[in-house]
């Protein structure tokens, strides 16, 4: 059964969220597609249902003039603002093999003055592999054991992807790029398209990349084989104990026609890009009982100048995240 969940977080590939993906016209239940992911990994009592393999870290950030000219958010004031980190695997096994060809997660609470609050979770894929919820819930649902085999129907998850198109791009992503070497040497985009809004209310359409200033480096062939199942939890500590990690925050400004409710199509390279911050991370320890632990990363908490846009798999993740968080509530 071990290694068939092994299997399954690799089919899966980017499931990003602690629940599930977007809102279309449609939008499955909630509680529909939580419990569809149950049904693939299964369920580890009080932990959370996606993702469920991480570890916490802290530091702060600091933004910079540039980005307080277009957004009025507090993040962007020049001073340190500190972070509450969570560095995960994608899915719901706790014992994911850190060389799975699957999504990595940085999720970052930042806690400003007056005690707002803003969070920002990413992926280390610049595009979602569903445009909506329905395709993460028939995605799951072609996921599901057969109970005569312990295993996904290979039929089903063909039949997915043909009729599944907007899965394509990330799942192609992430089968051609090998895993990162280390949470500190990727890069994390926030996949979906924000609203930077200034002091006078005037929107700016954006997309961000959290650049690591270690520089990207990936697992080579030979590496994914000898790298063993847990590495990536002591890479990171062993990193921060040498000192500070660094990630620069670009953000690419939208232009008219560009992609804003479709986090799966990506903006053209050519976007005019500005440097919002710098987040570092000054330690890391392994998740349980640590800061990060109990936090309900939920995207939807955000200061006033930040704000979000229509897409249905960025507004999903809300009540998808509640329905999770009050799992694992009820369960310890």
């Amino acid at each position: 059964m071990q290694k068939n969940c092994f299997a399954l977080s690799a089919l899966v590939l980017a499931l990003p969220f602690a629940s599930a993906v977007g809102a279309a016209d449609s939008a499955p239940d909630a509680g529909q597609v939580v419990a569809a992911i149950e049904g693939v990994f299964g369920t580890t009592p009080g932990e959370r249902r996606n993702h469920i393999k991480g570890t916490c870290a802290a530091g702060d950030f600091v933004g910079t003039r540039e980005a307080a000219r277009i957004s009025a958010s507090p993040l962007f004031s020049g001073k340190p603002v500190p972070v509450v980190a969570r560095f995960s695997l994608s899915g719901g096994n706790p014992k994911a093999p850190d060389v799975a060809k699957s999504g990595r997660g940085m999720a970052l609470e930042f806690q400003l003055p007056k005690g707002q609050l803003h969070h920002i979770t990413m992926l280390n894929t610049p595009m979602f592999g569903a445009a909506n919820p329905q395709t993460f819930l028939d995605l799951m649902q072609a996921l599901q054991p057969d109970p005569a085999t312990g295993k996904p129907d290979p039929e089903k998850i063909k039949t997915f992807k043909a009729s599944h198109p907007d899965n394509k791009a990330q799942a192609d992503y992430l089968a051609s790029n090998n895993p990162p070497a280390s949470y500190a040497s990727s890069s994390y985009w926030g996949i979906h398209t924000f609203k930077f809004v200034d002091k006078k209310g005037k929107a700016t359409l954006v997309r961000w990349q959290f650049v690591p200033q270690d520089g990207e480096k990936r697992l080579s062939d030979d590496e994914l084989k000898t790298a063993g199942g847990n590495f990536l939890e002591s890479a990171l500590i062993e990193r921060t104990g040498q000192g500070p990690v660094r990630w620069d925050m670009m953000v690419s400004i939208g232009q008219p026609g560009d992609a804003e409710t479709d986090p799966t199509v990506l903006w053209p390279a050519e976007r005019p890009q500005i440097k919002a911050g710098t987040l570092t991370i000054r330690s890391a320890v392994a998740q349980k009982g640590a800061p990060c632990e109990p936090i309900n990363y939920d995207p939807l908490v955000m200061a006033p100048g930040i704000q979000p846009t229509a897409d249905p798999v960025l507004q999903f993740r809300s009540p998808a995240y509640a329905v999770s968080f009050g799992k694992r509530l009820s369960e310890r």
